[in-house]
C-alpha cells in the first residue's frame, strides 16, 4: 500500500462529490469548498455518494497526484462529524482506508500524575 510520511495533514471532505471529477475539480474544491490550500503539503480525501471510491489529491514539488481506490463489496466509513473539513493523521487515514470506522475507536485519556510528597 502507499505510504504517507506521518508529518503530513490529512483532509477530508465531508460532502460527496461527482467522481468523473478530475484534478482540477478537486483542486478548486479546496480551494473553494474547504477553504484550504491545495499546494500545502497535506493530502485532501473525496468520496463518492455510495462510498466504494475514494480520491486523494496532494501536490508533490512539481505536480499533483491523484489516486483512486474502489471497494468491490464494501464501502468506506466516513467520520461523522459536523466540521466542514475533517482533519486526520495519517494514522487515521490509514484506518479509514481499511475500513475501520475511525469515530468508533477510542484512545485511552491523557493522565498527569503527580509524586506524592
Amino acid at each position: 500500500m502507499f505510504r504517507f510520511e506521518a508529518d503530513l495533514k490529512v483532509f477530508l471532505h465531508r460532502e460527496p462529490v461527482d467522481f468523473r471529477a478530475g484534478i482540477n475539480t478537486l483542486v478548486t474544491l479546496v480551494e473553494q469548498s474547504m477553504q484550504l490550500d491545495p499546494f500545502a503539503r497535506a493530502v485532501y480525501a473525496f468520496h463518492n455518494r455510495r462510498r466504494n471510491r475514494i480520491k486523494l489529491l496532494f501536490y508533490e514539488r512539481n505536480g499533483f497526484w491523484l489516486l483512486l481506490r474502489r471497494l468491490e463489496e464494501d464501502h468506506f466509513v466516513w467520520p461523522r462529524r459536523q466540521q466542514a473539513v475533517i482533519e486526520l493523521t495519517t494514522e487515521q487515514l490509514r484506518w479509514l482506508l481499511e475500513g475501520i470506522d475511525i469515530d468508533a475507536m477510542r484512545r485511552h485519556p491523557a493522565r498527569r500524575y503527580r509524586h506524592a510528597s
